[in-house]
Order: C-alpha cells, then structure tokens, then sequence
C-alpha cells in the first residue's frame, strides 16, 4: 500500500470517529492483505454498516454484503471479496479470482 492510499482510510477513520462521537465510540476493523497475483488492498468495517470499504488498486470502493453460505461475501464497482476463517478471495474486473492472506 501506498501513502496516499493510508492517507485516505485515515481521513476515513477519523471522519468515523467524528461522527460518531456524540453517541459513541465508532468501532472500526481494517484489514490489509496481499493476494497471490501480487494485489494489496486494505478493507474496513465500521459498526452499524454492512458494507466493506475497500482500497484497491489507488480506488476507494465501497461493496454491499451480500448472500454466502459460508463467510461473507461483499461486492460493488466490479469488485468481489469473499472472507472466511482462512483468509479471502478477490475478483476485479476482468481478472481472475486470486486468493488472498491477511498481513
């Protein structure tokens, strides 16, 4: 990941916590991973919202949680992420799926 793309989820975060400071303190999960085709990409979940904010490929993207049998999925903008216990899959646009690792 680069600067810019820490900078924006920091923005992002800290947008969150403004906001809901007044009820409560937001809680926030981000995640960073590195895919086996060499993607990296961070996500963030925040309380009270369904959907993933993703950061990839220099875009902010956000997925809407959708139907799984099993683990989440999550997708939007051409971007799929599946997670489970054992890590996750990514599908872009025109790209094949690639397994990813948290870091």
């Amino acid at each position: 990941m680069n600067r810019n793309n820490i900078a924006i989820f920091g923005a992002a975060l800290l947008l969150a916590t403004v906001a809901g400071a007044s009820t409560a303190p937001a809680q926030t999960t981000f995640q960073t991973y590195r895919c086996a085709d060499g993607t990296e990409f961070i996500v963030g979940f925040f309380q009270y919202d369904k959907r993933a904010h993703m950061q990839v490929d220099g875009k902010a993207v956000t997925l809407m949680k959708r139907l799984a049998l099993s683990g989440s999925r999550y997708s939007g903008g051409g971007v799929t992420l599946r997670t489970t216990k054992s890590g996750a899959t990514l599908k872009l646009a025109k790209r094949p799926a690639t397994a990813c690792q948290p870091t």
